[in-house]
């Protein structure tokens, strides 16, 4: 009798060592604590994971954690695994990597990526569930949802080779798309970002870097993924006659003024929205979510995006470290929460 037959159907409950797990809750502004949750056994469809790893997406569960969901926005922006409802308290992310313990004889062992929140253990259909290549390894696999929304936000943007490609932002999502970019032949890509010390993840990575003083103007594309307004008014002036600008940057309740009056309307400028909810129009007819996450994971397969695993802290700390890394805005890409074996 298989693994599954003695402790996943329906009909027989775990053992009291897999009936428990332990979630991070968003309880309050700035504020979150573990909570205990039982669990039911696994039905034919699914399985029992160990969670391995998860990570911090930084800008959007800064901005839940901060409350600064717009109401209107609560529905669209649930998480596929979430509990509780916006503003809180809610259980929350979607970077999740961890081993099947229990399922079908076919899962059984396999290290996997699952947009479920931060959980010791969860059960969930084997649909919801990605196989992490043999070549990527787990604690890489975190990036998986950020490098998705970067390859949806490329998809939108729709490079041709040779453009000049400006990047606004070096963060997680922000580097990624600088680092996708880059690999189109001929491309010229330039990474922006405030922060000087961003200029050793892009030279780790093979990609220029400026400041937005030292930023080469006349892009053919250029990518924000800022989370600042401001940066959305250097791309107006860094975006060449008839460009596109891409908006990668969620605001949440913070209101963008933008510098409309200059070059906007004289460059015939165009400002265009990516949303990874949605897969991009020129690729939905053949595309559908799971092809498009199976690529991101295969695409992780490149050693040098461990560097952007900034910094890792175990799950019994997650209380402290998720203010922690609101305050620390300039200095987090992905941050990494570890489990125990």
């Amino acid at each position: 009798m298989s693994a599954h037959e003695i402790l996943g159907s329906a009909d027989r409950p775990l053992p009291r060592s897999l009936s428990r797990a332990r979630a991070y809750w968003v309880t309050g502004p700035l504020q979150g604590e573990l909570r205990t949750e039982d669990l039911a056994p696994p039905g034919p469809d699914e399985v029992l994971v160990r969670t391995l790893f998860s990570g911090i997406s930084r800008g959007t569960e800064a901005l839940i954690l901060s409350g600064q969901v717009p109401p209107g926005e609560y529905q669209s922006m649930r998480a596929p695994f979430q509990a509780g409802e916006f503003p809180w308290p809610v259980k929350y992310g979607y970077c999740n990597v961890g081993r099947v313990e229990i399922g079908p004889p076919d899962w059984l062992g396999q290290t996997v990526f699952c947009l479920y929140p931060h959980q010791t253990r969860y059960c969930v259909p084997t649909s919801a569930l990605h196989r992490i290549p043999e070549q990527v390894p787990p604690g890489r696999a975190v990036l998986a949802a950020n490098l998705e929304t970067a390859l949806n936000g490329l998809w939108d943007a729709a490079p041709r080779l040779g453009d000049r490609i400006a990047v606004i932002g070096a963060g997680t999502l922000g580097v990624l798309s600088a680092w996708l970019a880059s690999r189109i032949p001929g491309c010229q890509v330039e990474l922006i970002d405030l922060n000087p010390g961003r200029a050793e993840i892009a030279e780790r990575l093979g990609l220029a870097f400026a400041t937005p003083e030292q930023a080469t103007a006349e892009a053919d594309l250029v990518i924000h993924a800022s989370g600042n307004p401001a940066g959305l008014d250097l791309a107006i002036t860094l975006a060449a006659f008839e460009a596109t600008i891409l908006e990668l940057s969620w605001f949440g309740t913070m209101p963008a003024t933008l510098a409309l009056g200059g070059a906007f309307h004289g460059r015939r400028l165009t400002i265009r929205s990516s949303q990874v909810g949605q897969i991009a129009t020129t690729q939905r007819a053949r595309w559908d979510h799971r092809r498009r996450l199976a690529l991101a994971l295969r695409l992780l397969d490149d050693d040098r995006l461990e560097h952007l695993i900034s910094g890792e802290d175990h799950f019994d700390d997650l209380p402290g470290v998720y203010p922690r890394l609101v305050h620390a805005r300039g200095e987090t890409l992905m941050h990494r929460i570890r489990y125990d074996p």
